[in-house]
């Protein structure tokens, strides 16, 4: 899940980087991946003190919507060279939709197997405790007191257990993003349109997947969360093309930076967030559209989309990022980064197994300082296993010039990215 170029105006790649093969490469991506993957593995073992470092408590967004903004972009940057009418027509339709189809039944693959892992940690806690709220957290419930249903849900993906809902959604925009690539390349503001009038649709008709065997749909409801990945989407198209989506300007990075003012006042300010609160309850009452007057998550309210889009335009306008995210000192944040889908399912089966440790020993008060740590030290192990291993698999496939190779914290070059 390797990614790249994360502002959504940062400087615009030549003409000819946009060519099909190799081009400079924006650390900023895999260092803000990184860190999404380890504030997502922070935040799904609640009740630890590193929840206070997270993006969550900068505004009302978190690390989900960043993931999925930066598999926007990731997926624009990656996948767009095949969908340009000369190769297309050179190659076929089918030579660029299949890595995107592939990628998405790779990751209801991965989603089936954590689903599976997830049942098997906390039915094996049940067996060792005998704790009975083992068998109804995180919206395991259905599968303890009624299997057959769940059971059915879960391939289904209609059946999704906490802190293992987000590549279902996922998966689903990957499956839609062909057509959107299309759309995009001829009418970008078109798609922008369309996606944002989805998105308002799905708020005000409460449009969703089905949850079975529960009542409701999906917690990450990809018919919302769709519009903040085409946003991202359409950063990566442009960039591949040369050329800017969101331009830079004064007055938009002075935008960024008021409405990231506004949302800590509306958090922090005594008073301040239970006035706003009332006001949005009081035009929702109008008849204002739920999406643009509420937190909810599921349908990506209007304070969380805008809270992240300001937050992603004001840091790529930064050239200090880019330097930080170049420096050797973010090496580790990078390379959790470049091996994301791997980092995201042991980051999921750590954080369940340190939930299930944490509700097993209550009285433990060292493990929600201890865990959490050394899981974040597991990630950074995992993937540097994983980067050495690609490594040597690749000097056996294709002999390097040593002088051209570098360490693991030193990979500035290759567009081809698999988010």
């Amino acid at each position: 899940m390797q990614q790249h170029n994360v502002g959504l105006s940062s400087a615009a790649v030549s003409a000819g980087s946009a060519r099909i093969g190799k081009a400079p490469r924006d650390p900023r991506i895999d260092v803000f991946r990184g860190l999404a993957l380890i504030m997502i593995f922070i935040n799904h073992v609640p009740g630890n003190p590193y929840e206070y470092l997270t993006i969550r408590n900068l505004g009302f967004a978190d690390a989900a919507e960043a993931f999925f903004l930066m598999s926007g972009i990731a997926a624009g940057l990656a996948y767009t060279p095949r969908f340009i009418e000369r190769d297309r027509v050179r190659h076929g339709l089918w030579r660029a939709v299949a890595p995107l189809w592939k990628r998405a039944w790779s990751l209801y693959l991965v989603q089936i197997a954590l689903s599976a892992i997830a049942l098997a940690i906390f039915a094996g806690a049940f067996q060792i405790t005998a704790q009975a709220e083992l068998q109804t957290k995180i919206n395991m419930r259905q599968v303890f007191q009624n299997p057959t249903q769940a059971l059915i849900g879960i391939p289904l993906l209609t059946h999704q257990f906490g802190y293992v809902n987000i590549l279902p959604a996922y998966s689903v925009l990957l499956v839609c993003a062909p057509a959107a690539i299309i759309l995009g390349l001829r009418w970008p503001r078109i798609l922008l349109t369309l996606s944002l009038t989805l998105w308002l649709f799905t708020g005000v008709f409460r449009l969703n997947l089905p949850n079975y065997p529960n009542p409701g749909g999906w917690f990450f409801n990809p018919f919302a969360w769709q519009a903040i990945f085409v946003c991202g989407l359409l950063v990566g198209l442009s960039q591949r093309q040369g050329h800017r989506f969101f331009p830079a300007s004064r007055f938009l990075f002075g935008l960024s930076i008021a409405v990231l003012l506004g949302v800590l006042a509306w958090k922090y300010v005594p008073g301040l967030g239970k006035y706003l609160n009332l006001q949005m309850h009081n035009l929702r009452e109008a008849g204002v559209p739920f999406n643009l007057t509420s937190h909810d998550k599921t349908y990506l309210s209007a304070p969380r989309f805008i809270h992240i889009l300001a937050l992603g335009y004001f840091l790529s306008q930064l050239p200090s990022v880019t330097r930080l995210a170049g420096h050797r000192a973010a090496g580790p944040f990078r390379l959790i980064g470049q091996h994301g889908l791997l980092i995201f399912a042991s980051g999921t089966v750590l954080a369940l197994v340190c939930q299930t440790l944490m509700l097993a020993h209550p009285n433990a008060v060292w493990m929600p300082w201890v865990l959490p740590a050394l899981g974040t030290a597991a990630l950074f192990a995992i993937a540097l296993i994983a980067d050495i291993s690609r490594r040597i698999l690749s000097a056996q496939a294709t002999p390097m010039d040593p002088a051209k190779s570098g360490t693991v914290f030193e990979k500035t070059r290759t567009i081809a990215v698999t988010p």
